[in-house]
């Protein structure tokens, strides 16, 4: 069966797991680098995505992870995990992972209160997706290489690049698991 991890440094771990369970593979939490090779694909989630890179660096996820990502196995960021893989954060001198040739905003949707719901339409998902926007990132600029998946008030909120996804909500916090479908399709055709 398919093994899909869970980053669980901070976050959404649990509902993730679940998420990816209802997609069809089985969920692993992952909480040291030693786990990432049995894993054909990883989830970042959400949490506070300075705390998350903190821990990655800690325990040695940052190089374990962009050797994960050079092997060709597909990574999803959520959320914070969206932050946390872009090549660029605004605002701030370095980024963390920076597998992803996007450029990032931290909090551009506000702070919590401004948190909202919305049914979002989604390239390559049928019908549109329900979205839990919580003190999210927006994405600011993509490289010539990312496909833009999903925009809300003309404003970019998922994309992917080849064997990476990001997006700016939880798909987590809903029963629409369909965006953890499409993950798991992306780690089937990179293993084909």
């Amino acid at each position: 069966m398919t093994k899909i991890g869970v980053l669980a440094l901070q976050g959404a771990v649990a509902e993730h797991i679940y998420g990816i369970e209802k997609a069809g593979a089985e969920g692993v939490v992952v909480k040291r680098t030693e786990q990432l090779a049995e894993l054909d694909g990883i989830i970042l989630p959400g949490g506070e995505s300075t705390t998350i890179g903190k821990l990655m660096r800690t325990y040695g996820f940052i190089d374990a992870l962009r050797e994960f990502s050079a092997a060709g196995k597909p990574v999803f960021g959520t959320c914070a995990g969206l932050i946390v893989i872009a090549k660029e954060i605004t605002g701030q001198p370095e980024a963390h992972l920076e597998l992803m040739d996007i450029t990032v905003a931290r909090n551009a949707f506000g702070r919590q209160r401004e948190s909202f719901e919305t049914d979002l339409p989604i390239k390559g998902i049928d019908e549109n997706v329900r979205a839990v926007f919580i003190r999210a990132p927006l994405i600011e600029k993509v490289g010539p290489d990312v496909d833009v998946l999903a925009t809300y008030d003309g404003q970019i909120v998922a994309a992917r690049q080849g064997h990476l996804l990001a997006a700016s909500f939880h798909p987590e916090l809903t029963d629409d698991f369909r965006l953890h479908s499409y993950f798991l399709d992306m780690v089937k055709q990179s293993q084909a």
